[in-house]
């Protein structure tokens, strides 16, 4: 994970990294897309063919088991772009039509290798998780768990420094990818209201059990922005924070934070802001929680279970030297993948390898 550090909470200049983006303006170009060379697919399924044959253990496995050669340059820019640049970048040109998704989930897995080193999604222990529809609920419902339902999800961060998300089939309708970056909304909170900037560098209580119905805890702790030697990383969800004032204990808050956090949605949702992006079969966006928010929209499924849209999702730990300050966005709390929760045994449940993997759950 990133490293700590302290920070004042003071108004800060405009960010100008090639972080800073408007959609509208991403949209005119597709320097944002990788296009892979027959080459570098023939490695990765070649190595993803290995992978199956070898069936590791998702935990233990090493990257060093895996090189790349094809891709390896490839695999050095994707982190460029996702670290130093505009946080986030689509992979596109695996034949995943032709592969089993065992098959697909190995090569995934490989690359994930090579971004970061996967973490545990929840409580369960899974290491890839699956965006698959396994129920109607809308995420008005406590109940709902965002990867398991077709609503519309609202822009927000994941728990890791990367999120990526590989597409192994998409939806009849609708689903579209939708990011847009945390530097540009905090630029615009500064022009307009440079009073409130200062709160989102305060500690915000989020809503835990939400998130993961097995967390340990209700709620943690962080502030929605980072900065600590003039690098700028941001972690939000204003859903989960306001969620979170349900529980007993956590403090109200004030009108000013209220009002930043409107004001943070309100620029969010402005036209021009995001960039959306239409899934295909075989696409990987390896995206940096600190640099950019990600939500969905609203998508409708094909009737047979075996076209439903399907995307796998890695979370990586990723060692790029970012410093942040203590206990930022949820790093504090997740769980490394080569063994459960201190003082707790591994799931009955967990699977730690691709066969098991790539089948979902059928239940949310």
């Amino acid at each position: 994970m990133a490293s700590s550090a302290t920070t004042s909470l003071k108004p800060v200049p405009l960010v100008t990294t090639a972080a800073a983006w408007r959609g509208d303006g991403l949209a005119e170009t597709e320097e944002w897309v990788y296009n892979l060379t027959e080459a570098q697919v023939e490695e990765l399924e070649t190595l993803g063919a290995r992978f199956l044959s070898d069936n590791p253990d998702l935990r233990r496995v090493s990257v060093q088991d895996y090189p790349l050669t094809e891709c390896a340059m490839a695999v050095q820019s994707w982190g460029e772009d996702v670290d130093y640049g505009r946080g986030f970048v689509l992979v596109r040109g695996l034949r995943t039509q032709l592969y089993s998704d065992a098959l697909s989930s190995a090569i995934y897995y490989i690359l994930g290798l090579h971004m970061g080193d996967p973490i545990r999604q929840n409580e369960m222990g899974d290491l890839i998780d699956h965006v698959y529809a396994t129920s109607d609920k809308t995420m008005d419902d406590p109940t709902a768990l965002s990867s398991k339902v077709r609503d519309k999800l609202v822009y927000h961060s994941d728990s890791s420094d990367i999120v990526a998300l590989m597409c192994l089939r998409p939806a009849k309708e609708g689903g579209l990818s939708c990011l847009v970056s945390g530097a540009e909304i905090y630029n615009e909170i500064l022009r307009r209201r440079p009073d409130l900037a200062p709160l989102l560098l305060e500690p915000f209580h989020w809503d835990w059990r939400r998130q993961d119905h097995n967390a340990p805890a209700d709620t943690y702790t962080s502030p929605i922005v980072s900065l600590v030697d003039g690098v700028f990383s941001m972690y939000a969800g204003s859903l989960y924070i306001l969620t979170a004032q349900e529980y007993e204990g956590v403090p109200k808050l004030s009108s000013e934070q209220i009002e930043v956090l409107e004001l943070f949605d309100t620029i969010t949702y402005e036209e021009g802001m995001a960039i959306e992006m239409d899934f295909r079969p075989g696409d990987i966006q390896w995206l940096s929680n600190y640099a950019a928010l990600h939500a969905r929209t609203t998508f409708w499924d094909w009737p047979e279970p075996q076209r439903k849209r399907h995307l796998l999702r890695l979370w990586l730990s990723r060692d790029a030297g970012r410093p942040v300050v203590s206990g930022f966005g949820k790093s504090g709390v997740v769980q490394v993948r080569q063994a459960p929760r201190d003082g707790q045994d591994e799931h009955p449940d967990a699977h730690f390898d691709v066969f098991s993997v790539s089948v979902p759950r059928l239940t949310s």
